[in-house]
């Protein structure tokens, strides 16, 4: 007898930042690992997460991730519920850490959030970037950009 393997496609939940991709120009992107609590992880698994203002700082050779809001759900118990902006620790290595520091207090960059995603272990990873701020005039090329692209997929799809 044969025994069949049953094959299953886990759908992978991403959350990304839109407006990071808009509003800044991506120079050099990191993956960082992120501390929370057992609420917030079920939480981001419900999809009650918004990362649109969040940022990341560096306090005392730490990274931080500042102003992302995770809702708390309704099953957490009320003296075991976090703040829902509270600033969550960044898990980066020593070297990265320095590096991104030294980006920021020299050129002038920023550090954004573009997106959360669980990896292969199931653990909750995200991927930041060092960012320069785009000019009006960017926005408006990549803008037009995108019109274009969408336009001649439209017209390749009705045309065949």
């Amino acid at each position: 007898m044969s025994s069949k393997k049953s094959t299953t496609t886990k759908h992978k939940q991403q959350f990304l930042n839109k407006k990071a991709t808009y509003e800044y120009e991506i120079l050099e992107r990191f993956e960082a690992g992120i501390s929370l609590e057992g609420s917030e992880i079920k939480a981001i698994r419900k999809g009650q997460i918004n990362l649109k203002e969040s940022y990341i700082k560096i306090i005392n050779n730490e990274a931080w991730l500042l102003n992302s809001h995770i809702t708390h759900i309704s099953t957490t118990h009320k003296t075991y519920r976090p703040d829902e902006n509270r600033d969550r620790k960044l898990l980066l290595k020593r070297k990265e850490i320095d590096k991104l520091n030294k980006k920021v207090a020299k050129d002038g960059l920023s550090i954004v959030v573009l997106k959360l995603y669980f990896n292969q272990r199931n653990l909750l990873k995200a991927t930041i970037a060092l960012a320069r701020g785009k000019k009006l005039h960017d926005k408006r090329e990549a803008i037009k950009q995108k019109t274009q692209k969408r336009d001649a997929q439209i017209a390749m799809k009705n045309y065949q």
